[in-house]
């Protein structure tokens, strides 16, 4: 019988490898593809211009993808609970689609969905295809426990064997007997807004490096497949983390919201290597998507995983509460020019290198200023174009040094690292211009410049730009002795409960899991 489906895209925003797309189209005979603006996710003060531009970017380019299969997007505000009754019974809907997520509000969100939908008589069908696996099968694997460490995932998942090949995207062949209803009201009431209507000030706003959308990230994809050599070598640690032009792909955004399959990327590189000698996880670029797959893996299977608390393979820190570091930091006024330049290029374009990210994570948390890694995640959340909760959740742990990396005695220094790639400081004359003309030897330290030498560059430490406000090797050395008493405080409570080290089995299934496992099914 033929129905009439709501195709819900949220991160999968794109037509190749959309398994739960395809499965809309099958005895279908009118396609409504809608996207909701959730309050809770795109509409608040939690999320940063850049990410908002490079959303409605995906959403345009969506868009526009669909109308060449005579279709278009519906782009919906509210919350999804009110939303969907109001579209079952205004379209008559008899099958709801989607991508299956595995963020905590997400699986809220989509068990509150699929709890309205069989109110309605609406079939409910998800499928997996932001990840390289079904997670749960991972957790599964391991015994009801997700993997602490990469190697125990990568046996898992070699067990499990390789991803499943991406599907091609939907032709107009597909939709020849398929529908989409469209009229002048539906045009203007959902269309996909502006960035002033979000609520964004644009005045502020800088030129676009990454533009949003399915196109733009199978064209960066072909660009960066064409060149073997770089794939075959790439290692992960070995790139740059101030280079002028970035030195990674920086396809991250696109796999974020899903404008990119990561299954498209995992076969895609696998035809590369094919018959080449090339690099291995975790430093290859398959191991990067691994290293995705894993913190994926912990966010599923760890209770409150982007907290400190009730987090049970967190380290419990006595991180201090200081609003004036946290401004410094997250303004670029910690007076430490090379952490500085990095967070200006964060606001300023949405995305820095994985080792920038290590350098000012370090220094928020364990290195200098000694404040709770949420506080970073929470600005990184807002900020970066990939912002992922779980990837931005796990990594902070691991650079704090809470969680997955133990070595808290390694401390990047937040003069000497960027030294290492940039002697002369090019990077932060690029992001810092008022430091510009200070000569090389002077650039990470501007303070030791002598007065003439500042009055010579036109910028005087401690008026134009700000003195250091920690003294790097004293405070760096007092927090290392600090991180080492957490580290005894926690392997005392251990002692006293053994199973917290080993991780929590998952609880049994609910009414509303198994709601959904049957939907899938469906």
């Amino acid at each position: 019988m033929a129905q009439t489906c709501i195709h819900w895209f949220r991160k999968g925003l794109r037509l190749h490898d959309n398994p739960a797309l395809m499965a809309a189209l099958r005895d279908c005979k009118e396609l409504y593809p809608v996207f909701i603006l959730d309050p809770y996710l795109h509409i608040n003060t939690h999320v940063g211009i850049n990410r908002c531009r490079f959303l409605l970017g995906a959403l345009k380019d969506l868009d526009h993808s669909l109308r060449k299969l005579n279709s278009r997007l519906f782009v919906v505000r509210g919350k999804p609970e009110d939303v969907f009754p109001k579209l079952f019974d205004e379209w008559n809907v008899t099958k709801l689609t989607y991508e299956y997520d595995t963020e905590p509000y997400s699986l809220s969100r989509d068990k509150t969905v699929t709890t309205l939908a069989k109110e309605h008589g609406v079939d409910v069908i998800y499928k997996i295809s932001h990840t390289l696996y079904d997670i749960d099968r991972i957790i599964e694997e391991n015994n009801g426990k997700p993997p602490l460490t990469y190697v125990r995932l990568q046996t898992i998942v070699k067990g499990l064997g390789p991803p499943k090949k991406p599907i091609p995207a939907p032709t107009l062949e597909d939709m020849k007997d398929i529908k989409t209803p469209c009229s002048e009201k539906h045009e203007k009431e959902y269309r996909i807004p502006t960035l002033e209507e979000l609520g964004q000030d644009i005045s502020g706003l800088g030129k676009e490096l990454f533009p949003g959308g399915e196109q733009e990230a199978l064209t960066r994809l072909d660009e960066h497949m064409k060149k073997t050599g770089w794939v075959c070598g790439f290692e992960k640690p070995q790139t740059s983390p101030n280079t002028l032009s970035p030195s990674t792909t920086v396809l991250s955004p696109y796999l974020t919201i899903g404008c990119l399959s990561a299954r498209t990327f995992w076969w895609r590189l696998t035809e590369v290597y094919k018959g080449k000698k090339h690099s291995d996880p975790p430093v290859s670029l398959h191991g990067q998507l691994l290293w995705r797959e894993f913190f994926y893996t912990a966010s599923v299977g760890i209770p409150n995983f982007n907290k400190m608390e009730g987090n049970h393979v967190c380290t419990q820190v006595d991180w201090d509460t200081n609003p004036e570091y946290l401004t410094a930091w997250k303004e670029a006024q910690t007076g430490f020019p090379f952490i500085d330049a990095i967070m200006t290029q964060l606001r300023q374009e949405g995305w820095i290198h994985h080792l920038a990210r290590h350098a000012v994570a370090c220094f928020l948390t364990r290195g200098d200023l000694w404040i709770n890694w949420e506080e970073g995640q929470r600005v990184f959340g807002e900020l970066l174009l990939d912002g992922d909760w779980a990837l931005n959740a796990g990594n902070w742990q691991w650079l704090s040094a809470s969680a997955f990396f133990h070595q808290f005695f390694r401390v990047y220094s937040p003069i000497a690292f960027g030294k290492k790639t940039d002697k002369n400081g090019d990077y932060i004359k690029k992001y810092l211009p008022i430091l510009k003309k200070f000569p090389a030897q002077y650039i990470y330290e501007p303070w030791k410049a002598p007065l003439s030498v500042q009055q010579a560059a036109g910028c005087i430490v401690g008026k134009d730009y700000p003195r250091p406000i920690v003294e790097h090797e004293v405070i760096s050395k007092k927090n290392i002795q600090r991180m080492k008493q957490a580290y005894a405080n926690r392997s005392s409570d251990s002692s006293k409960s053994p199973t917290k080290k080993q991780g929590l089995k998952r609880k049994a299934p609910t009414v509303i899991d198994m709601l959904q496992k049957k939907a899938k099914k469906a």
